[in-house]
Formats: C-alpha cells, sequence, structure tokens
C-alpha cells in the first residue's frame, strides 16, 4: 500500500472566470506556506511531489519541495476540469456541472476523471500531489462510486490521504471543509 496526499492549491489571485491561470494570492502563499510547515514533518523520506501544470498548483508545492529538498515533477493528469466554453462562460459552465451527476457528463470528462484515477493508481511510492477542488472530487466519487459531481468541498491548501492499494484507491483522512470562495 502507497499513501498518497492530495493538496488543493492555496487561493488564487483571480476568480477562474477572470484569468487562464492565476497564482496564488498573498493569502494563498500564506495558506501554502502553512500547509508545507504542517505535512513536511509528517511525510516520509522517500517521498515524490506532483503537481498540476497551473501556476496556483505549482506555486503551492515550492514550499513543501524547499522544506523538505524535493523537486516538483509536473504531470498535466493533475490538472483542474477543462471548462467547454470560453473564459466569460467558465462560471456558469461550473455551477451548472457541481449540480449534475457523473452519468450525465461527456465522454471527454469521463476520460479526464479515468486518467486521474489511472495516474494515482501507478504511484508506487509515497506521493504528494498538488491539484484542484474538482480532481480531489473525482477521485472521491470514484471511491465512493457515487455520481454527484461534488462529493466534498475541500479548503484551499488542505490536504486529504488516499492509499494506493491493491483493492484500488482508498481514502484514510478528508482535510479541512471549504470556508474561503472557488476561485
Amino acid at each position: 500500500m502507497t499513501s498518497i496526499w492530495l493538496v488543493r492549491h492555496g487561493e488564487a489571485a483571480a476568480a477562474w472566470n477572470e484569468h487562464e491561470d492565476p497564482g496564488l494570492s498573498s493569502l494563498g502563499l500564506q495558506q501554502a506556506q502553512a500547509t508545507a510547515e504542517v505535512l513536511a514533518p509528517v511525510l516520509p523520506a522517500d517521498l515524490q511531489i506532483l503537481s498540476s501544470p497551473k501556476a496556483r498548483a505549482l506555486e503551492t508545492a515550492a514550499p513543501l519541495a524547499e522544506i523538505l529538498e524535493c523537486p516538483v515533477a509536473v504531470v498535466d493528469t493533475f490538472r483542474e476540469i477543462q471548462a467547454p466554453v470560453g473564459l466569460d462562460q467558465r462560471r456558469e459552465w461550473l455551477t451548472g456541472f457541481m449540480r449534475q451527476e457523473w452519468h450525465q457528463q461527456p465522454e471527454a470528462l469521463w476520460e479526464w476523471r479515468n486518467n486521474i484515477v489511472d495516474a494515482l493508481r501507478q504511484i508506487d511510492r509515497p506521493t504528494v500531489v498538488f491539484t484542484h477542488f474538482l480532481v480531489i472530487n473525482a477521485v472521491v466519487a470514484h471511491i465512493r462510486d457515487e455520481q454527484a459531481t461534488v462529493q466534498l468541498w475541500p479548503d484551499n491548501a488542505s490536504y486529504h490521504q488516499f492509499l494506493n492499494a491493491e483493492s484500488g484507491l482508498e481514502m484514510v483522512a478528508m482535510g479541512r471543509e471549504m470556508v474561503t470562495r472557488i476561485n
């Protein structure tokens, strides 16, 4: 069995419908540092750090990588869901998506979800993955075998522990639920 921690990025500097790839706000940078300081002492030595290519995820990974002196590998699979609409329509699309169930989703979104699960199943050493709200929700929906697209409301810079076991992915501990807004 292999431990995997999924970390949601810190607060972004711009909303999802305002910028294609915002970095972190000053609060987001503080959240990233605080999460790194809590996680670093409890993580095993043979750890790897993976991140979505999005700036907010990479910036959230940076403090932990610095503390542990461990490089961050960028893995496109852990990128946030791709909205099939333009920037100006993203918020409306996201709101609709979050009210839907997985059986209502097109093949492209199922492929996105399945690729995430497959990538996690390939992990064979302790790993921290810096990623996004809906990535974490897709993994939890898979594990629970439930249809709702939103399974939990992970807070900014919250971390959630899973196991990659022979029988499949298992939840160990869910982190803080959201008290900040989704950007």
